[in-house]
């Protein structure tokens, strides 16, 4: 009874007896799938290598390095200005006071349109001379004409009339002086008020700056009352350094950054190459046409400018391929399937997120243009 117990206790105790082995050893199947993990890259010397399987295969991304054509770009620090002939400071010829201001600062004149009436002592002295001079001329006009007759009846001698025209001539040419001399100043020929001025626009324009107040005194002819400007059409004045003269040409693209607008990039052209060079900051002045139809530019404002250099045929590289090290600038090469090297490269210009490559890669290779970071040390 006892042995055949015993026997068919037997099975059970083999199936506890496999129970305790399990227990007192590893999973097998755990160790099998540890020791199958593969690694994320392996170095050997100079070569790094990205095994069939490993995770970081999909985050690289390899292209061949190409040719493209690229300009190398001149960059320089500007600044907005009115155009010099549409900007005009209007000082008055006269002293005296300021009894009419027609316009105020902003508003927009057009060419001919009064900005200012002056009481003026200096005009009332102008006038008085084109009133003795236009009366010296009746009267030796007068005398001329009564000599005429004269000298036709031969009752007059013939110095006489002789005499009565120069001084009809004399007195022509005093008339004409007054006049040239209101005209210079812009005042109409025709008298009016004896001390009135009335300085009016030579532009059309807008009101920029406003220096003088209705009832105060101007007695400084150097001085301007008020600016107008027309700032349909700025200035950008760049200045470009010495070393980048040779690229830049009359007609060339700009392409022009504000700070007050980051966001909006302007296009103009070059329209003048200055001819002296500034000694201390070895640059030279380099103006661009700016439209301003919508008046946003100001003169004053700091902008950059980027010229379009002449093209050439580069070898380039996408900028996220380059990779900063402790030496230099570097890439990874693609020797194989899965093995790149590193290799140290020398940089030129860069144009939208291309860059020109200078030396150490040629055209055809295949480099890491994404996740390069990776693989870097």
């Amino acid at each position: 009874m006892t042995f055949r117990m015993a026997a068919m206790l037997r099975p059970g105790s083999a199936l506890l007896l496999g129970s305790l082995l399990s227990a007192c050893h590893p999973n097998t199947a755990s160790t099998d799938t540890q020791t199958a993990e593969v690694p994320a890259l392996r170095r050997q010397g100079n070569v790094i290598e990205v095994p069939q399987g490993s995770p970081l295969l999909a985050k690289l991304q390899v292209e061949a390095v190409v040719t493209a054509e690229l300009s190398t770009p001149v960059i320089a620090p500007a600044s907005i200005e009115a155009a010099p002939e549409k900007l005009v400071k209007l000082a008055p010829p006269v002293a005296g006071r300021l009894v009419q201001i027609h316009r105020a600062l902003g508003d927009a004149v057009r060419a001919g349109d009064p900005l200012f009436t002056m009481d003026s002592a200096d005009m009332a002295n102008v006038r008085a001379e084109q009133a003795k001079a236009q009366a010296t001329l009746l009267h030796a006009q007068r005398e001329a004409d009564r000599q005429k007759l004269l000298l036709d009846a031969e009752i007059a001698a013939r110095k006489d009339y002789e005499a009565a025209e120069l001084e009809l001539a004399t007195a022509r040419a005093d008339v004409a002086a007054v006049a040239d001399q209101l005209a210079q100043m812009g005042a109409p020929s025709k008298a009016g008020s004896r001390g009135a001025y009335v300085l009016r626009s030579p532009i059309s324009g807008r009101v920029v700056e406003m220096n003088g107040a209705q009832g105060g005194y101007w007695n400084d002819i150097n001085e301007s009352v008020m600016t107008v400007a027309d700032l349909s059409t700025v200035w950008l004045s760049a200045s470009v350094a010495e070393r980048d003269l040779a690229s830049v040409a009359v007609g060339q693209n700009a392409h022009i950054s504000l700070n007050a607008y980051p966001n909006q990039p302007l296009v103009g052209k070059v329209r003048y190459v200055g001819e002296l060079l500034d000694p201390e900051t070895r640059s030279v002045k380099v103006r661009v046409a700016v439209d301003n139809q919508d008046g946003r530019l100001r003169p004053g404002m700091f902008a950059q400018v980027r010229f379009d250099g002449p093209a050439h045929q580069a070898t380039v590289v996408p900028a996220s391929a380059l990779l900063q090290s402790s030496v230099g600038t570097r890439v990874f090469v693609e020797q194989s399937a899965g093995h790149f090297v590193p290799r140290d490269v020398q940089v030129g210009a860069q144009q939208d997120q291309q860059v020109e490559i200078t030396g150490g890669l040629k055209a055809g290779e295949r480099v890491v243009v994404n996740g390069g970071v990776l693989l870097h040390d």
